[in-house]
Parts: C-alpha cells; sequence; structure tokens
C-alpha cells in the first residue's frame, strides 16, 4: 500500500505583474484557487501585506469569502491576519461568519507582525502607542474570550460576537523567528514557520514548538507547517529565467525600491551590478527551482529535515498561466489525487 503524501498547500500574496492593473490580480488568486483545488492541494492561505505595489494582499478576510465562494473542497483561510493591526472582537466576527458560511473549511493564521512598514503600520492602527505595543498574547486571549467567555466581571463579558453559534475556525500562529513557535506552543496552536524569508533553521523552531506544546482543550495536538517559495518549469533553463525575474523582484523590494513583479525578459535585461548580484545569492537560496521531479525532492528533503508536518509553497511568476502550471507540475510529481 502506497504511502500518502505529505499534505501540501498554497500561500498566495495576490503578485501584480508589470503591465497589468492591480485589480487583476485579485482575479488570478481565485483562478489560482480553483487550479489548486484541482490539482489535489490541501489549504489555500491568503497572506496580509499593505503598501508594497507588487502585491495586493490587502484584505484577506474579503478574499477569503471569495476563494471560498470560488471553490468547494479546499480549506482556506489566513496565512495571516496581523493581529496587531486589528481589534480581537473584529476578527472573532469577522472569522465566525466566514465559518458559517462554509463550515469546516475555514482556518485562522495569526501574526504578530504588521506587514507593512511602520508609517502605514500606524496609519492602519491609529495610535503610536498600539504601534509600539507588544501585547500579542493578551490579544490572542480576548480573542479566544470572545468564543469561549471572560472571566466573571470583565468589562467586556457582555459583549457577544456573532454569530455566537459558530466556533472559531483552527487557530495557527504564524513566525518567522523563535517567537512564533513558543507562542504556538503555549497557547495550544498550530504553528506555520515562514521559511520562504525566515532565516533561522527551521528544525530547531520546529523541534522546540512540538517539545513545549501544550494541550489545551480547544486543539489538538501540535501541527507545524513549514512554507517554502518554489518554481517549478517543465525545464531547468525556463525555471532558472522565471528565478532570474523573482529574484529581481526581491532585490526592488529590499533596495526600498518596491514595483510589480518583472518578466523575465526585464530581468534579463537588466543591468545588474556586482554588488547586487552577491545580494542575490543568498535571498535566491530561499526558493527551490527546478524541474518538477527535482523541486518535488528538495522540497521533500526540506520538509523531512526541519520536522514538518505539512508544506506550504508560495510562488511568484509574472505571467499568471505559467504560475498555476507551476503548482500543477509540482501536484503531480508530489503524488497529489487530483480531484
Amino acid at each position: 500500500m502506497t504511502a500518502e503524501p505529505m499534505p501540501l498547500s498554497v500561500l498566495d500574496l495576490s503578485p501584480v505583474p508589470t503591465g497589468t492593473r492591480p485589480s487583476e490580480a485579485l482575479h488570478e488568486t481565485l483562478e489560482l484557487a480553483r487550479t489548486a483545488e484541482a490539482a489535489g492541494y490541501h489549504r489555500f492561505w491568503l497572506a496580509e501585506h499593505h503598501n508594497i505595489p507588487s502585491v495586493v494582499s490587502t484584505s484577506p478576510e474579503v478574499m477569503i469569502a471569495a476563494v471560498a465562494a470560488a471553490t468547494s473542497t479546499i480549506r482556506v483561510g489566513s496565512g495571516g491576519i496581523m493581529l496587531p493591526n486589528h481589534s480581537p472582537l473584529k476578527v472573532a466576527e469577522t472569522f465566525r461568519v466566514l465559518g458559517g458560511l462554509y463550515p469546516d473549511r475555514i482556518d485562522l493564521g495569526l501574526g504578530r507582525a504588521p506587514g507593512t512598514d511602520q508609517r502605514t503600520a500606524l496609519a492602519l492602527r491609529r495610535s503610536r502607542e498600539a504601534l509600539g505595543a507588544d501585547d500579542f498574547t493578551e490579544q490572542y486571549a480576548e480573542l479566544r474570550a470572545y468564543a469561549e467567555g471572560f472571566p466573571a466581571g470583565h468589562p467586556f463579558a457582555p459583549i457577544s460576537a456573532q454569530p455566537d453559534d459558530v466556533p472559531l475556525p483552527p487557530v495557527w500562529i504564524l513566525g518567522s523567528s523563535t517567537y512564533g513557535g513558543q507562542a504556538a506552543a503555549a497557547l495550544g496552536t498550530g504553528f506555520a514557520y515562514a521559511g520562504h524569508f525566515g532565516t533561522l533553521d527551521p528544525a530547531g523552531v520546529i523541534s522546540e514548538y512540538k517539545a513545549n506544546y501544550q494541550r489545551l482543550e480547544h486543539d489538538g495536538g501540535p501541527h507545524a507547517i513549514l512554507a517554502l517559495a518554489a518554481i517549478v518549469a517543465e525545464t531547468e533553463e525556463r525555471a532558472a529565467q522565471l528565478a532570474r525575474a523573482n529574484a529581481l523582484s526581491t532585490l526592488r523590494l529590499r533596495s526600498g525600491r518596491p514595483g510589480p513583479l518583472p518578466s523575465p525578459e526585464e530581468a534579463a535585461e537588466y543591468p545588474w551590478t556586482e554588488a547586487e548580484e552577491a545580494a542575490i545569492e543568498d535571498w535566491t537560496g530561499l526558493v527551490t527551482v527546478g524541474t518538477p521531479d527535482q523541486v518535488a525532492d528538495e522540497l521533500r528533503r526540506k520538509a523531512i529535515a526541519a520536522g514538518a508536518d505539512e508544506l506550504i509553497i508560495t510562488t511568484n511568476i509574472h505571467n499568471p498561466a505559467e504560475r498555476r502550471r507551476s503548482f500543477e507540475l509540482l501536484a503531480e510529481a508530489w503524488g497529489l489525487k487530483p480531484r
């Protein structure tokens, strides 16, 4: 009997290719979700980012509703809601509504970073005090209390997060440092490590999370998702061209010159300096690039080495059709069962 492959999921940021209107990326996210569901992916998560011209993933809760409506079986969730940007009550209400509309299909992934620059974070949070606060644990406790009840005498105890006949969806805490794993362990939630940009060894972070996991009544055992970036094409040459464009996009973002996702042709014509070539070497190592079997084998190795229970893949490719095809090729090589 052949063992089932490790679950494989999708993390989408609604990337904006050069030469297109930003709103088109939202519709392409829906197309990708349909492709992912048909290919057998387990989850489809939507990120939260603000004031970045290369992505329009500013409102994951809206996109979760749209993706869930456009699909029928794949789990849909946030990867994640940046909790400090929102009131816990609003998050509880929003995800109870989503859970009521799409029972047993919604995930609530939470992060503590702003998902943007400090100026935009201030505009989101409306106060410098909130900007500097590190109260994720307190916010999380409040979020849970809207579903499970506040202690007697708490000022928010009379408040009901409607619809109150719907439980909060399964909660995941996201992180790119040790804090996320520690928080997920202490709070008894699932954990997703951002290996697509985090620089720590995911094996250490995940091992510590599982070793310290506190089994609480409202969640099951520890479950670790490893997020990785991948680009798959039919040939090594094409995969390398697509990866070069992704590298240029990363270079521009980290150099303070963010812009839409460039095409392979733009990347080929770009006048790379020696310093830029050296800079992207470290970043490109975070993206697994190649043919379907090459990428599947490398991702499998990384997952096993990290002790992950599941992989979630993000892919930035200028051409939406090539991006969808990248996910299809990976699903086939991974051994997913098409729906």
